[in-house]
């Protein structure tokens, strides 16, 4: 019975449901899809405001802490392979094409999505990202004008806030993030019913390919999870000339509370005593580079959101643009790199990227579904690679003891000090919206 106060259980067993009673009525079950459509309107109104102050709040208190060769090794190896998963991803869901068999015969809700719009020159769409009404934007949701100007509020906010130390204005959009993270809270406690009423819906429509699509987007997310795995591992030996044969023993017992936890920020005590004590990475590598990753070392969510857009988009039958798809890069990883930090878990994310490229919706209950699976192989990818890039991170100030990883020798982590803990406080929350 305790398993089933879990919201992921809840969810499951309503879309296991859901399908079932789809395939059972047929297309009568279209009937009930407006309970769905107002599941996903009620996330939907929520994200403006919660973009915007997110995005705000994230600029606005950003110090100049965390400067110098390491940070720039750390940001560069994570913001490299964060575009690697991004470029992956969408390789393999043009190879693979995991949302074709979910092509439906009805019309989109047009309040559930932007209009993709009249082909535009580059220049139009460069264009378009500025806003002469920000008002305007947040009306129809508009949100790359939306980031756009809420990046210029929150770099302005932040040089008036530390030149005269009025946070005011700054405390207030905190405060503002978090009633609307509350909001979404509330409307997550009917998750099941919106995902029940969806899926029924699709699965009457589209009949058992809802099931089999729903295995090509897992399978796909998880052929890139082992692709991106495997590259990780190659650069690592080629770079340290460290045997990785032995890597998969020193990363198990991170790797177990990973993939049960699906949190990133649970894991990673683990992740910092073993990179120091079986990995042999020094304490100050270790320190900076794995407190940075826990926002910035999400590939596995990187690699998950370029495989959602593309999903979407084949769902509807949908053709991406070369624009749009270098602008859906673009946003998952900057939702990776915390600068666009949209909390509130995979179902804000979806609707986020569905929103702002003007994607189809009619899919996303399968995903928010089955997302409980796309999280444990997001976690485990974004704790094992922040290991592994700990590890080329230090490789140049040669701050990897060989002898400790090939066991030769001891090491033992330091406790993480109390300013570091209260730092990586605020980087959990944002960590577990990635996983």
């Amino acid at each position: 019975m305790t398993a089933l106060k879990n919201p992921a259980a809840q969810i499951g067993i309503a879309a296991v449901a859901g399908i079932l009673f789809g395939l059972i009525v047929g297309e009568w079950a279209a009937n009930i899809k407006f309970v769905g459509d107002i599941f996903i309107r009620l996330i939907q109104m929520a994200i403006v405001p919660l973009v915007m102050s997110s995005v705000i709040v994230a600029t606005g208190a950003m110090s100049g802490k965390g400067t110098g060769r390491l940070a720039v090794r750390t940001f560069g190896w994570m913001i490299g392979f964060s575009i690697i998963a991004a470029v992956l991803a969408w390789g393999l869901s043009v190879l693979l094409r995991p949302g074709v068999g979910m092509d439906f015969s009805g019309e989109t809700d047009p309040a559930l999505a932007d209009a993709s719009g009249d082909a535009a020159g580059w220049q139009d769409t460069v264009l378009g990202f500025v806003s002469t009404n920000i008002f305007a934007s947040m009306s129809t949701a508009t949100m790359v004008p939306i980031i756009i100007f809420s990046l210029i509020f929150g770099a302005a906010l932040n040089s008036y806030a530390g030149a005269t130390g009025n946070t005011l204005v700054l405390q207030f959009f905190e405060q503002l993030q978090q009633i609307v993270l509350t909001m979404i809270r509330f409307v997550m406690y009917i998750a099941p019913i919106g995902v029940f009423a969806l899926l029924a819906a699709l699965a009457g429509d589209v009949g058992f390919a809802v099931v089999t699509t729903a295995l090509a987007y897992l399978g796909t997310t998880a052929l890139g999870v082992a692709l991106l795995t495997a590259l990780f591992v190659v650069v690592v030996a080629a770079r340290t000339g460290l045997n990785p044969a032995r890597l998969p023993g020193k990363l198990a017992e991170q790797t177990a509370i990973a993939v049960t936890t699906t949190s990133s920020a649970v894991t990673f005590p683990t992740v910092l005593r073993n990179t120091v004590e079986k990995v042999g990475v020094s304490q100050r590598v270790a320190n900076f580079t794995l407190s940075v990753g826990l926002t910035m070392g999400s590939y596995g969510a990187v690699l998950n959101y370029m495989i959602v857009i593309m999903f979407l988009a084949q769902s509807g039958g949908m053709a991406l643009t070369p624009g749009q798809i270098l602008l859906g890069m673009a946003l998952a990883i900057l939702l990776n790199m915390g600068t666009i930090t949209v909390p509130g878990g995979f179902p804000v994310v979806a609707m986020f990227l569905g929103t702002t490229l003007g994607l189809p919706l009619e899919a996303v209950g399968l995903l928010i579904a089955v997302d409980w699976f796309t999280g444990i192989l997001r976690t485990f990818l974004n704790v094992n690679g922040d290991t592994m890039v700990a590890m080329l991170v230090a490789k140049p100030t040669d701050e990897i003891d060989r002898d400790v990883y090939y066991g030769r020798t001891t090491a033992v982590a330091d406790a993480v000090d109390a300013e570091d803990a209260a730092e990586n406080e605020k980087r959990f929350a944002r960590a577990d919206q990635a996983d």
